[in-house]
C-alpha cells in the first residue's frame, strides 16, 4: 500500500513539471488572438455602415463612436464631416491625426473597427434567386450565377455586366459573354468578383439599361448609378 502511494505521488510530481500552469501573461494573449481573427485585417477597406470607435486618451472630449454613413462621410466632433469610404483603418488613423493637428499639439488617436458588414455580392436581372448573397470565399462571375439558381429562358447573358464601385465612389462597368464562355466551356475570361460588386443579367434584345437594373434590385447601390 504504501508502494503504491509513492508511485501515485511520484507520476503526480512528474505531471505537474510536463504540464505547467497557464501565467496570467498567457490568459490575455489567448483572448486577444481570438479578438484579432473576429475584425478584418488591415487591408479592409471601410465602407457604409461600418462602425468606427475613436479614441484620444489625452483628450477625451472628442472620442467618438460614429457610423460611416451611405455617403461614405461621419461627421467629427468640432471638425464637421470627412469622406472615409474606400479608406483603411491605419489610413483613416493618420488622417485623423492631421485632421486634429488645426486643433489640437500632436493628437493622438486610435481608430478602432467595432462592427462591419461581411463582404457580400449581389446578383440582378434574369437569374432564377437574383439578391444579395455573403461572399464567404474566392467566386468569380459564373459561380456568382450559379450560387442565384442560374440563368432563365430568356436572359441575354451574351450581353452579361459586372459592376464595381471604385474607393472614390465612380463605377466601373466591365461586359462579359458568358454565352460563348460556357459554350468554349473557356473560364480563362471569368473575373473574380469583389466585395459589393454586382453581377447584372439582362433580359432579351438590346444592350443593359440601368433603369432595368435598379428595377431588379430596390438598392441605393445601384440606384446611384442613376444619378
Amino acid at each position: 500500500m504504501r508502494n503504491s502511494l509513492i508511485h501515485i505521488a511520484c507520476a503526480a510530481l512528474l505531471w505537474a513539471g510536463a504540464v505547467p500552469a497557464l501565467t496570467a501573461q498567457e490568459l490575455p494573449l489567448t483572448r486577444a488572438v481570438g479578438e484579432a481573427q473576429s475584425t478584418p485585417d488591415l487591408h479592409y477597406r471601410l465602407r457604409s455602415g461600418d462602425v468606427l470607435e475613436l479614441n484620444f486618451p489625452f483628450v477625451p472630449d472628442f472620442n467618438q463612436t460614429i457610423t460611416v454613413q451611405p455617403d461614405g462621410f461621419i461627421t467629427l466632433r468640432a471638425l464637421g464631416p470627412l469622406r472615409v469610404e474606400g479608406t483603411t483603418v491605419p489610413e483613416l488613423t493618420e488622417r485623423l491625426r492631421f485632421e486634429y493637428s488645426s486643433i489640437l499639439r500632436e493628437p493622438v488617436v486610435t481608430v478602432a473597427l467595432k462592427d462591419f458588414e461581411k463582404p457580400y455580392f449581389i446578383v440582378a436581372g434574369e437569374v432564377e434567386k437574383p439578391g444579395k448573397y455573403d461572399m464567404s470565399g474566392e467566386t468569380t462571375f459564373t459561380q456568382a450565377v450559379a450560387v442565384a439558381g442560374g440563368l432563365k429562358e430568356r436572359a441575354k447573358h451574351s450581353r452579361a455586366v459586372l459592376f464595381h464601385r471604385l474607393p472614390a465612389g465612380d463605377f466601373k462597368a466591365t461586359k462579359l459573354d458568358l454565352k460563348k464562355m460556357l459554350k468554349d466551356a473557356d473560364l480563362n475570361t471569368d473575373l473574380r468578383l469583389q466585395p459589393g460588386d454586382l453581377v447584372y443579367i439582362p433580359r432579351g434584345r438590346g444592350g443593359v439599361k440601368l433603369q432595368d437594373v435598379a428595377s431588379s434590385l430596390s438598392s441605393l447601390w445601384v440606384l446611384s448609378l442613376l444619378r
